[in-house]
């Protein structure tokens, strides 16, 4: 595996997809802020938790990153197609099983079943994630998507 330019390629690809999702947010159509919710995991300072939030994310797409190498290094392609495939496997998991299952490992965010609480206070994602608005899993999905042919694009597999 090419570590330095999987490093490289997965913090612009991170970067490229909390920058569109952020871009989703601002023009109405998600409410979904993942940096924030991965930060509130830790700290219940809001402005804090939009930092650390966002570091974190930071160090899970280098994470993806590499494991998407592997995958190019495994099945000797790295294209910016095979990425984008890669991208909506990716975005299609997190849509259908790791948003609707954070409620359980969440600190502060109320569930489906169970109501705001003082600690918890964050709306739950719901079924697909609609709960933060119902282009959500279009746009996780599609971010997803430019993140994988950004990895696929650009990385350069070892010779």
């Amino acid at each position: 595996m090419n570590l330095p330019s999987i490093l490289l390629w997965g913090f612009a690809a991170t970067v490229i997809l909390t920058t569109l999702t952020i871009a989703g947010q601002a023009l109405g159509l998600t409410r979904i802020d993942i940096p924030f919710i991965v930060g509130t995991m830790i700290t219940a300072d809001r402005d804090r938790a939009k930092v650390i939030g966002y570091v974190l994310h930071l160090f899970n797409g280098w994470i993806f990153a590499i494991v998407y190498a592997l995958f190019f290094e495994n099945v000797h392609l790295a294209t910016w197609w095979f990425g984008a495939v890669l991208g909506a496997i990716q975005g299609t998991v997190v849509v259908v099983v790791v948003l609707p299952l954070l409620p359980g490992v969440h600190p502060r965010m109320v569930s489906d079943s169970r109501g705001p609480e003082p600690t918890r206070l964050l709306e739950p994602p719901g079924f697909l994630a609609t709960n933060y608005g119902r282009n959500t899993p279009i746009i996780t999905i599609l971010v997803h998507i430019v993140y994988g042919a950004i990895l696929g694009a650009f990385y350069v597999p070892r010779l």
